[in-house]
């Protein structure tokens, strides 16, 4: 909603909430135990500690995301013969075997779409501390970006597996999984958390200097 200013009213302005569960817009009252009159649940203007536990989150990952790229993800053995490899050594042995869809795939799964969502939810936690030239609009895209690159985050997991059921071929060709690919599991499990803890609400919530003096 919008005003004749063209300042953004929020639901939060108007007292409303929306429900969780069967997302029923309802009047909360200042007390903060208003309870959804169709389905009783719990009615929450933002989710409690959002940012803090979506910094705490964010920097596990961050952490997570070192070891995943630091430890060997798996190794591919030829006529018995291989070495473990890390994410990126491991796209380049499959560019040597010619198999530059999968490295593509395992490029963008791997580092690409990780990286890419541990950024955005730095930057939109960074934008609500901080006041800069990101917009509300500019804010709401990003975080649509890093809740879109969500859906792919267990696809090299999902790769590696489907390497080692298909490309195992007798004793010429074998893949094993390696440590690598445990910690990116964390890591992915750890973005996810972050993003589901993340309010998108406080993204329409007025900034400080938004606020009347």
């Amino acid at each position: 909603m919008v005003d004749e200013n063209m300042d953004v009213i929020t639901a939060k302005d108007k007292g409303l909430a929306l429900c969780s569960v069967c997302h029923l817009v309802s009047k909360v009252n200042e007390e903060g135990d208003s309870y959804c009159p169709r389905c009783e649940e719990k009615l929450e203007q933002r989710f409690h500690n959002s940012l803090q536990r979506c910094w705490a989150w964010t920097i596990c990952s961050t952490i997570a995301f070192i070891p995943a790229n630091a430890f060997p993800i798996m190794t591919i053995l030829y006529f018995g013969k291989g070495q473990p490899d890390t994410i990126l050594s491991g796209i380049i042995l499959l560019l040597k075997f010619g198999m530059y869809p999968i490295a593509a795939i395992v490029f963008i799964a791997s580092f690409v779409i990780p990286l890419a969502k541990i950024v955005g939810l730095y930057v939109l936690l960074y934008s609500l501390k901080k006041k800069g030239n990101l917009s509300k609009q500019k804010r709401t895209k990003l975080y649509r970006f890093v809740e879109f690159f969500g859906r792919w985050s267990m696809l090299d997991v999902f790769v590696v597996a489907l390497l080692v059921a298909l490309v195992e071929i007798g004793s010429i060709v074998e893949i094993v999984a390696g440590p690598g690919a445990t910690a990116f599991g964390v890591m992915v499990i750890l973005t996810i958390f972050a993003a589901d803890s993340f309010d998108p609400r406080l993204l329409w919530d007025k900034d400080p200097v938004d606020e009347p003096r």
